[in-house]
């Protein structure tokens, strides 16, 4: 199971450090060429907006996994115990059937977008299923880490663990 998370975090690396470097560079690019130049170039544009894209979705998962993501936690924190353990998976499975729903809607989203064949971005000519690719990678990704964190506090639920004992 932490192989699999382990596998997954330097994907999710490799794709945010490649799409924040293409961003970077397309906006420079466009500045340059906007205030040097008097030139606009929208396909540095649309670049910087689709690895923008990727960047955020690939973000959310990133978020949820360290436990960066906004989240209402007054009711957990003054649960201890049996019960702190039993919200937290209730709010994993929830989290789960969200991802779950939304992943089935883009990979049909993607499949329906790719039947069309004039269907292509504006400038870069892309076909759209790309950009709408972020969706079902990201979700794709959500569900497995968020699967085996999960299963991984269920174990240790069963096996009686809490965070004190692990701290």
């Amino acid at each position: 199971m932490k192989k699999v998370l382990g596998t997954l975090t330097k994907v999710e690396q490799v794709i945010m450090v490649a799409t924040f470097v293409i961003m970077v560079a397309s906006s420079f690019a466009q500045v340059v060429n906007r205030n040097i130049f008097k030139l606009t170039n929208r396909m540095v544009d649309e670049a910087s907006t689709y690895c923008m894209i990727y960047m955020a979705l690939i973000g959310t998962e990133i978020g949820l996994r360290d436990g960066t993501q906004i989240a209402v936690t007054a009711v957990v924190d003054k649960l201890h115990g049996a019960g702190k353990k039993i919200v937290q998976i209730a709010s994993k499975i929830v989290v789960l059937i969200f991802s779950v729903s939304v992943l089935i809607a883009a990979v049909n989203m993607v499949n329906q977008t790719r039947s069309l064949q004039d269907r292509t971005s504006a400038a870069l000519h892309l076909p759209m299923a790309v950009p709408y690719a972020a969706l079902v990678i990201s979700f794709a990704m959500i569900v497995i880490v968020q699967g085996l964190l999960m299963i991984g506090m269920i174990i240790d639920f069963v096996k009686g663990k809490n965070e004190e004992e692990e701290a």
